[in-house]
C-alpha cells in the first residue's frame, strides 16, 4: 500500500470490496490480524479503517462475533442534510425538540437553570439594537439555555446540530433588505412566556408557549416575513 494515510487507504480498499460485492451485507470481516497481513499495515490501521466505515454505517462490531457488513452505501452525511434543508423544514425540526425541552425543563430546572434563562432572555433583548448577527448569536443562546434546563443529553446534542443551519438561515432572512422590522421585537412577549413556564413548574404551559412560538415563526418563514426567532 502506498505511504499516504494508511487508514484512509484502507477504507478504500475495505469500501471498494464491500461495494464490489466480495463482501455482501450480511457477511463477517475477516479478522484484524487477517487483514492487517493482506493490506502490509498494522492492526491499528485495520482498527481505525473499521472505526471510520462503522461511523459511515457501513460496517457494525458485533460484541464477540466480529465486524460484519451492514450497508453497502454511507448514509447520507447528517451535516450536509442540514444544508440543504429549507428553514421551514429545520423550524420543524427545532418544535420537536424545543416543546419537549421547555416542558421536560418546567419539571427539571434548577435555580441556576432559571438565573441562566433570565440572562439570556437579557442578552437576547438587549442584543436586538446590536445588529443581526448579535440578535441571532443571543437568540440562540437563550433557546440552548431552555434546552439545558431539560437535563436530556440527547435533546441537547439534537440541538447542536441544528444551531448552526439555524444561524445561517436567519441571518439570510433578517439581511433581506426588504424586511423592516426591527430583529424578533414581536416575539419578545413569547420568550418571556416561557421562561416564566419554566419558572412556575407548569410543563402544559412550557409546551403550549414553545410550541405557539416556534408556529408563528414558521409561518413567517412561509410567508416571507421577518422572523423573530
Amino acid at each position: 500500500m502506498r505511504r499516504y494515510p494508511l487508514a484512509e487507504q484502507a477504507v478504500e480498499e475495505l469500501l471498494g470490496r464491500i461495494t464490489g460485492g466480495a463482501w455482501p451485507v450480511g457477511h463477517r470481516l475477516p479478522g484484524e490480524t487477517t487483514l492487517a497481513a493482506e493490506f502490509g499495515v498494522g492492526r491499528s490501521t485495520i482498527r481505525e479503517a473499521v472505526r471510520e466505515l462503522a461511523g459511515r454505517g457501513i460496517v457494525e462490531s458485533r460484541q464477540g462475533s466480529g465486524v460484519f457488513v451492514v450497508a453497502t452505501e454511507a448514509a447520507e452525511d447528517w451535516d450536509a442534510v442540514l444544508r440543504r434543508a429549507h428553514l421551514g423544514d429545520v423550524v420543524e425540526g427545532r418544535t420537536a425538540i424545543e416543546v419537549e425541552a421547555a416542558r421536560l425543563a418546567a419539571s427539571r430546572r434548577t435555580p441556576a437553570d432559571l438565573r441562566a434563562l433570565r440572562r439570556r432572555l437579557a442578552d437576547r433583548e438587549a442584543a436586538a439594537t446590536r445588529g443581526h448577527a448579535a440578535f441571532v448569536d443571543a437568540d440562540l443562546k437563550f433557546h440552548q439555555a431552555v434546552v439545558a434546563a431539560a437535563h436530556n443529553p440527547v435533546l441537547t446534542e439534537l440541538f447542536a446540530t441544528f444551531a448552526p443551519r439555524i444561524r445561517r438561515a436567519m441571518l439570510d432572512l433578517l439581511a433581506d433588505r426588504r424586511r423592516r422590522a426591527k430583529p424578533g421585537a414581536d416575539a419578545h412577549a413569547d420568550h418571556l412566556a416561557i421562561v416564566d413556564a419554566i419558572r412556575d413548574r407548569d410543563p402544559d404551559r412550557a409546551a403550549a408557549v414553545s410550541r405557539g412560538h416556534l408556529a408563528a415563526l414558521l409561518a413567517d418563514v412561509r410567508t416571507g416575513a421577518a422572523p423573530g426567532s
